[in-house]
């Protein structure tokens, strides 16, 4: 295989892995999103348990039932929530941050395997 044949196959190669890595950052973006939406929920509910009294009436949605939930075990479930969420949100950053770097880096292999095979058609052409 010619030299110009194995920069071309390369060239494809690193182009479907940079776009397979963009695609799975923009997952992760849009899990970011849902999970940042999901806690802003959850405050909401934090917040308004704050201002009700103690022997407030709260319902959970279990199916398409209320079912009447004790003040604390509400309260408890909505911080065990946030807490959940916040990690899930710590775990999603990370992955953003390597998947930023890695795709980083392809885009970089991608640019040098492009400018290799252009000298290499370039030089081919002046013989």
């Amino acid at each position: 295989m010619s030299t110009l044949a194995t920069l071309q196959k390369k060239l494809e190669t690193d182009s479907t892995a940079y776009q397979t890595l963009q695609k799975d950052y923009t997952k992760a973006v849009e899990s970011r999103q849902k999970l940042d939406s999901q806690l802003q929920e959850n405050k909401l509910v934090q917040d308004e348990f704050k201002v009700l009294k103690d022997d407030a009436n709260i319902y959970k949605l279990i199916g398409p039932v209320l079912v009447k939930q004790d003040k604390a075990e509400a309260v408890t479930n909505v911080d065990k929530r946030i807490e959940f969420i916040k990690a899930e949100i710590d775990r999603v950053e990370k992955q953003l941050k390597d998947l930023q770097e890695k795709t980083e880096k392809k885009r970089v292999e991608l640019v040098q395997t492009q400018t290799a095979l252009q000298q290499l058609a370039a030089q081919q052409q002046k013989k």
